[in-house]
């Protein structure tokens, strides 16, 4: 008897070990505004360099740490002038010097942009936004929703994509 109970005890905690998601290294946040919902993983600059170095210019990126950032809209809405039914999408962003590429995608559950390649033919809308440069650097990536778009700053960066 005590082997068995052994041997259920080893199955059941291997399976637990093997099941379980991949270790998250950032606080998960949530943004909330009017019909709009941003899930996304809060890295920290910690003094680094982040766009341009750590996050590579004209690369994907999964626009925050860990899971790939996912974004819900309550209603049809326009994504930087571009359709996007009502549902939940995956948030992926394209860093560049003067203008960043936007990107909602149909595939959720994704870990990063490791796969991004073998998902971006469910790209749902692609949209191109100026960057901003800010003078004071952001220590962690922040959402915001201020009615009218989806903002996001981090380092010397801030993001805007206007929201109808």
């Amino acid at each position: 008897m005590k082997q068995f109970i052994m041997a259920t005890f080893f199955v059941a905690t291997t399976a637990i070990a093997f099941g379980q998601q991949k270790e998250r290294k950032s606080p998960h946040v949530t943004a909330e505004g009017k019909d709009i919902k941003v899930v996304y993983g809060q890295p920290s600059k910690k003094g680094r360099e982040i766009f341009g170095k750590l996050e590579p210019f004209g690369k994907v990126w999964r626009t925050g740490a860990d899971e790939a950032t996912e974004i819900t809209f309550d209603k049809d809405v326009t994504f930087g002038g571009k359709a996007v039914k009502k549902g939940t999408y995956t948030l992926f962003s394209i860093p560049d010097t003067k203008t960043w590429t936007v990107i909602l995608n149909a595939k959720l559950g994704q870990w990063g942009a490791y796969d991004y390649d073998k998902v971006k033919d469910q790209n749902v809308v692609e949209v191109k936004v100026p960057r901003e440069a800010l003078k004071t650097p952001v220590e962690k990536l922040t959402f915001t929703l201020p009615g009218n778009a989806v903002v996001f700053e981090w380092d010397d960066t801030k993001v805007s994509v206007p929201v109808k």
